[in-house]
């Protein structure tokens, strides 16, 4: 079956927030332990870049960017979240929606693109490595979940089309 990959609307954000608690829930995607109401997951993430990947009438996956911060020497840098459902691992999904991702965030002039990753997800750093992202980092003990101590892998994407020039 065919993915479509569509732009994230108000309307899609109940499925959108049942993947990201299926993702909360394996404590390897974030640091988040609750997802937000809509209301604040909109106020904290770019109008543009954000998607849905869509399989038959569902939505099996997301993918959006928040900027990394308010100064504007760092306009053009983001932080990637994407999140699929278990069921749609596996399936090549993941590279649709980061590549859709890339895409429509150089058309809105990012030149740089972040992850911050837990290092047992495994399956998260190879869809990254595979679509252009780099190891720039290991962050130790950089943040607490559960009471316990977590490192993630910084990961970075430049854009060889977007921030080349000064």
């Amino acid at each position: 079956m065919s993915i479509q990959i569509e732009q994230l609307e108000a309307q899609h954000y109940e499925a959108v927030r049942a993947i990201y608690l299926e993702g909360i829930s394996t404590d390897n995607a974030t640091f988040e332990v609750m997802a937000p109401d809509w209301a604040e997951w909109d106020k904290k993430h770019f109008p543009h870049s954000r998607l849905v990947a869509i399989r038959g009438k569902s939505i099996v996956g997301w993918a959006a960017l928040t900027p990394v911060s308010e100064r504007c020497a760092y306009g053009g840098v983001a932080e990637v979240s994407i999140y699929l459902t278990i069921s749609a691992t596996g399936r090549g999904i993941g590279t649709q929606l980061m590549n859709a991702l890339i895409d429509v965030s150089e058309k809105n002039g990012i030149w740089t693109l972040q992850s911050g990753i837990f290092p047992e997800n495994e399956s998260s750093i190879k869809l990254h490595l595979k679509t252009g992202f780099r190891m720039v980092g290991y962050r130790e003990r950089i943040g607490i979940l559960h009471g316990h101590w977590r490192n993630t892998v910084l990961m970075e994407r430049r854009s060889p089309k977007v921030g080349t020039k000064h």
